[in-house]
């Protein structure tokens, strides 16, 4: 059993690695890529002014001093109960996922192909920093918490990690795209952070606690309601021949970026 668990979390890790390069690829180097991220955030004027606060107070808090603080508290959570690995395995996913991000971002640059004139000269902005700095604490903590409130604490992490996303290109701050491979670098570092727990001899002892299930079950057919919505958002932009956002009704600008926002949740 520990064994085929391990194969199936390195499996995960391999796929979302492979799932960053392709939409690196897809998004950064292709016309049709930049032009889609183009089009979703140029929608983000629509109703800023309602959510306006919401965002800021988000991205403020995404500061270097507070994750450091909130990374701490991860490690001695884990070392209070005791768990010395996961400890380790916890703060290695912080540090590895943001690396991560900060080098990917060093070594891309992002080839100017006609689209998106007015932020040329600001280069590459692939992949989110600030949506890794939220994802990979949000994903480090469910993982030190302990198993009976483990569901509740993913949920309310996802929500966290979703907003954080949202909210970079809710500010202009970054295109759907980069908060999309954000989430992924963070997802194959904890992959990789549960394969080395799991495959750890004489790992911790933890009881397993409720099956939750239900819960995993209605957070997989949200993702799966945000994927179909993300599609939609995609044939609207494509067939609607578009070049630039002035191209696009008000209402499809909107579901362009209401699709981002679902790519990213």
């Amino acid at each position: 059993m520990r064994r085929s668990l391990t194969l199936w979390l390195l499996v995960l890790a391999v796929a979302q690695t492979a799932a960053v390069l392709a939409v690196r690829h897809a998004a950064v180097f292709t016309e049709y890529g930049q032009r889609l991220d183009w089009l979703a955030l140029s929608g983000n004027y629509i109703g800023a002014r309602h959510i306006d606060q919401l965002v800021h107070t988000v991205l403020d808090a995404l500061g270097v001093a507070s994750i450091a603080a909130a990374t701490l508290v991860i490690g001695f959570i884990a070392l209070i109960r005791r768990r010395f690995r996961l400890a380790v395995a916890a703060t290695a996913l912080v540090g590895g996922a943001n690396v991560t991000a900060q080098l990917l971002k060093h070594v891309t640059v992002r080839p100017d192909l006609g689209v998106d004139l007015e932020r040329v000269a600001a280069g590459n902005s692939f992949p989110s920093g600030h949506t890794a700095l939220a994802a990979s604490v949000a994903v480090a903590l469910v993982l030190v918490l302990p198993a009976r409130i483990r569901a509740v604490g993913a949920v309310l992490a996802a929500a966290y990690a979703a907003l954080a996303g949202v909210a970079t290109m809710s500010a202009g701050w970054h295109r759907p795209s980069d908060a999309v491979a954000a989430l992924l670098i963070v997802g194959a570092w904890a992959a990789a952070a549960g394969a080395f727990l799991v495959a750890s001899p004489g790992r911790e002892g933890e009881s397993p606690g409720r099956s939750h299930w239900f819960t995993s079950f209605l957070l997989l057919a949200a993702a799966a309601l945000a994927s179909a919505f993300v599609l939609t958002a995609v044939q609207v932009a494509s067939r609607a021949g578009v070049t630039t956002p002035q191209d696009l009704s008000r209402n499809a600008l909107l579901t362009v970026y209401a699709g981002g926002a679902a790519a990213i949740a």
